[in-house]
């Protein structure tokens, strides 16, 4: 299969979730399931947060040897790198690249057929800071969705909230679900 055209994504968070990946990047197919070793899964914000709209920290990855977070990989079109990097829309944007919010990193995932190297993204002066509700869910379906293995997606379950209850993202994309 020729990769002229396309890369490979790799995804942990919200992304993980083919309905919020698809609204801005609608060329997004699933490859595989993938698990990139010695990260770990986190959750915060940046020193300077441009803006808070799932209410609580959000994924990102810190290195940690011995440890995996595990993800999919989708295969996408370049044209769709911009809408993936860029915040031009403060709703959908997804990695926010062009203000500093995230940083993008070439990885080697490991695969059932075998290494797949992949672009993912880790975030910028990081601080820590539970999930909201609301997001925590859209990760845990996004794993569902696509087949973690059952004990990773216990792990992701058991994430503490910071127990907000009102409005976010998460009521767009239940609507892109239907």
């Amino acid at each position: 299969m020729s990769n002229v055209g396309h890369f490979m994504y790799f995804a942990f968070g919200s992304n993980l979730l083919k309905e919020r990946l698809q609204l801005k990047n609608p060329s997004a197919v699933f490859h595989c399931l993938g698990r990139l070793k010695d990260y770990c899964l986190t959750f915060g914000f940046t020193e300077e947060q441009f803006d808070n709209r799932w209410h609580g920290g959000v994924a990102t990855i810190e290195e940690s040897e011995g440890t995996d977070v595990w993800g999919v990989i989708w295969k996408m079109s370049k044209d769709n790198l911009d809408s993936l990097d860029k915040s031009c829309a403060p709703l959908w944007r997804q990695e926010a690249v062009d203000v500093g919010m995230y940083s993008p990193l070439e990885v080697m995932v490991e695969t059932d057929r075998g290494a797949i190297l992949c672009r993912t993204y880790r975030m910028n002066k990081f601080r820590a800071s539970p999930p909201s509700p609301q997001y925590k869910e859209v990760v845990c379906l996004g794993a569902q969705q696509n087949g973690l293995p059952p004990d990773y997606i216990k792990r992701l379950e058991a994430m503490q909230t910071n127990n907000y209850a009102g409005p976010s993202i998460l009521d767009e994309i239940k609507k892109a679900m239907k």
